[in-house]
């Protein structure tokens, strides 16, 4: 496999082999704490000196005012916290950037919550501080300011020299996170005021996870981290020595070689710049035409959504500056900041070169970039009959997915309260519940069940998306207890991005389903779209006194669920790539099996009220029952079935928007047993796509309902908890 075009080393950069070089003793021979009197002991300590002074010697500073870290963040929070704390009796007031890395803004919001007042600055549109503003910001009681030396996002290097001047001539403490700058510009503390500095040595060709703090000497910090008196008392923890020598070597590189380094970023950065102008000469260039970066070029290309582009340049890396949603455009802070058109922001892409970056690479780069963007900006430019050599993977044209991509729940409960309920007396279920579906009378025997649904790729094969689609669709017809009659295609269709095969493959995954589930696809409604969307409205026929609404749950009714949750976090991660086959023919199982079953021995055993669990989640879904109800509900967490890996990969952050969103809007309606992490919090909010049927039925007849569902192939339903008295709490959730 071809390995994409490396153009994010903002982001991260490799280790240079002459650090690996200077790592390896370390790693084998010299494996000695620094703290041993011994041989071993000695030379770890002889390195880890060594590194010290090769740091120095780079910022032109004393041995003594360099403390070794685990990487920038540390390094800000010492810097930060270690002032706030240490100067809480002289006064309270910190200034700091609009623009900041969150290892500094999320300090600073950490610290208002503990009676400190931070005043953010704005900053231009070429994303500069106004040092005049710093001056017009101080208080008596200002006892910091911390303003990041360059952006990370645009690149624009700020006046440090001038601001730490100023905070000089007030008393007051300068810090600045040189995370982005070491490495690409000249970084000295000798003639300047500049009283603490962070690094962070994976942004310079050191390893991730090592970092240091210049402290100037005078500078009093409390300490974050306890225990012996390693780094001069200022950071107790055995020292890194492995990645420590490393720091120090990469540090000595870029003492000795930075205009080279610099000289070579800035020709490739300006190589990439102005193809992409020659291509598309009403592109935006972000950041300060000449106070930026040499390596950072950030551009916006108008009215396009950065993830879609990037979705398309598979054989590029590089970083979007906004997310699109369904309901909203997430601008960076950088670029809100900076007031960026929303036209404009939602489009940006931030590119930055490096050491390694090569003539070859910008050239086939621009050409990638070109043919992409003249893709997507123009759906005229590609005909429908566009061939696609490799194997489609439809993840990768959608920035949402699935249920995950449904508008936030918080946002769809505002505009529901301004829409009058219609007067009709035929409606019996109708907006004035919470279901999916809607039940409209037709005479005393018969009712019209109807649903619409439809969403994003959750999977990448087309037949698998269509199959998925449509069962999903099919579910809330079953939830209710109807009988699906047909079904209408609703289609959004990007033909200048994909072949028209792609489109015919997934109307065959949904023929499947009808074919299943016994119904007729007798028309439907297409659209030209940036994205592929798929899914069904359907019509059903139901005994009007049998509707089984979400809003009937009586107390003392079990709750039982019919499918295991997790799916839109598994989804999450099949688009990252980080699925195994097994895990990726489990979740595929899981969302195109049909409710169908369930449906049928739910009507014939008699319950009181039921939901499918789809894009809210499992406490979304069960809060709407509760809510309906006029109930509570205790839920078990270990008696609720949750797919493989699902834990596993939310722990490490593959998390959709759609999941947090859920968890943000339940977190005032559900308790929490105190054992119960963040982290499964989220699990029990995920987005679900194709979930299964949440059922509440007198708990005597709850046996006899879980062994009916097994003998009809439903296999992994539970009693995961039961309906309650209305407490304060909607949803009681134990361990």
């Amino acid at each position: 496999m071809k390995m994409p075009v490396y153009l994010d080393y903002n982001a991260t950069t490799p280790i240079d082999p002459l650090v690996a070089e200077t790592m390896l003793p370390y790693i084998h021979s010299h494996f000695g704490n620094p703290s041993s009197s011994h041989y071993y002991g000695t030379l770890a300590k002889n390195a880890v000196e060594n590194a010290r002074k090769q740091i120095a010697h780079m910022l032109q500073c004393e041995l003594d005012e360099i403390i070794f870290t685990s990487g920038g963040s540390e390094s800000n929070n010492l810097a930060i916290r270690g002032i706030a704390f240490s100067k809480r009796k002289k006064g309270n007031h910190i200034i700091t950037s609009s623009i900041e890395h969150p290892a500094v803004s999320e300090v600073c919001r950490y610290l208002e919550l503990n009676g400190f007042r931070i005043t953010y600055l704005p900053v231009d549109s070429f994303g500069l501080v106004d040092p005049q503003s710093v001056i017009d910001a101080i208080t008596p009681q200002t006892i910091l300011i911390t303003i990041m030396h360059s952006n990370n996002e645009v690149g624009t290097i700020q006046p440090i020299d001038e601001i730490s001047s100023i905070t000089k001539s007030y008393g007051i403490t300068f810090h600045t996170d040189c995370a982005q700058s070491i490495g690409k510009v000249n970084v000295t503390t000798g003639k300047s005021d500049i009283d603490l500095l962070s690094i962070a040595g994976h942004k310079f060709y050191a390893p991730k996870g090592i970092g240091a703090l210049y402290i100037r000497s005078g500078i009093k910090l409390e300490k974050l981290i306890f225990g012996a008196n390693h780094e001069m008392n200022m950071r107790a923890g055995t020292e890194n020595v492995i990645e420590i020598t490393g720091l120090g070597k990469a540090s000595e590189l870029v003492d000795e070689k930075l205009s080279q380094y610099i000289k070579h970023m800035k020709k490739m950065r300006d190589n990439l710049e102005n193809g992409l102008k020659e291509f598309f000469p009403g592109i935006r260039i972000n950041g300060h035409p000449e106070k930026r970066l040499p390596n950072t070029l950030s551009v916006s290309f108008k009215g396009l959504e950065a993830n879609t582009i990037l979705s398309e340049l598979v054989n590029i890396a590089a970083s979007a500056g906004a997310a699109c949603h369904s309901d909203s455009i997430d601008l960076s802070t950088t670029l809100k900041a900076m007031n960026i058109p929303n036209e404009y922001g939602m489009g940006t892409i931030r590119f930055s070169t490096g050491r390694n970056t090569t003539e070859e690479e910008i050239d086939f780069a621009l050409k990638e970039i070109k043919t992409v963007i003249e893709k997507i900006g123009s759906r005229n430019t590609v005909t429908p009959g566009i061939e696609v050599k490799e194997k489609v993977k439809l993840t990768r044209y959608t920035h949402g997915l699935g249920c995950a991509c449904k508008l936030r729940p918080q946002l769809l409960e505002e505009i529901l309260k301004k829409i009058p309920l219609p007067d009709d007396e035929k409606i019996i279920v109708g907006t004035n519940t919470s279901d999916d579906a809607a039940v409209y009378r037709i005479d005393d025997n018969k009712a019209i069940v109807q649903t619409v649904d439809f969403f994003t790729p959750i999977v990448d094969d087309p037949f698998d998306f269509g199959a998925i689609a449509a069962a999903n669709s099919l579910s809330d017809i079953y939830a209710m207890g109807g009988k699906p009659l047909f079904a209408l295609n609703i289609v959004g269709f990007p033909s200048s991005r994909l072949p028209l095969a792609v489109l015919e493959d997934i109307l065959r995954g949904a023929q499947y389903i009808a074919e299943k589930s016994g119904i007729s696809i007798i028309g439907g409604h297409t659209i030209d779209d940036t994205e592929p969307k798929f899914g069904w409205t359907v019509t059903g026929i139901i005994d009007p006194k049998k509707v089984i609404t979400n809003c009937s749950a009586v107390i003392g009714d079990a709750l039982i669920l019919t499918k295991p949750i997790g799916t839109g976090i598994l989804s999450t991660a099949l688009k990252q790539n980080m699925l195994t086959d097994e895990s990726i023919t489990e979740l595929k199982e899981v969302m195109i099996a049909l409710n169908k079953n369930a449906s049928e021995v739910m009507m014939e055993v008699g319950v009181n009220a039921c939901t499918d669990v789809t894009g809210f989640g499992l406490m979304g879904h069960l809060l709407e029952m509760t809510k309906g109800s006029k109930t509570s509900a205790n839920v078990y967490l270990q008696k609720i079935p949750i797919l493989n890996k699902v834990l596993e990969l939310a722990i490490s952050g593959i998390v959709p928007g759609g999941t947090q969103n859920n968890l943000e809007y339940t977190s005032k309606h559900v308790l929490y047993s105190d054992k119960i992490s963040d982290v499964k919090k989220l699990v029990l909010n995920d987005a679900q796509t194709s979930g299964g049927l949440l059922i509440s039925v007198q708990k005597e007849k709850a046996n006899l309902l879980l062994e009916s569902l097994e003998k009809r192939g439903v296999d992994n339903a539970e009693v995961i908890g039961e309906i309650i008295p209305k407490e304060k709490w909607d949803i009681i959730v134990k361990e």
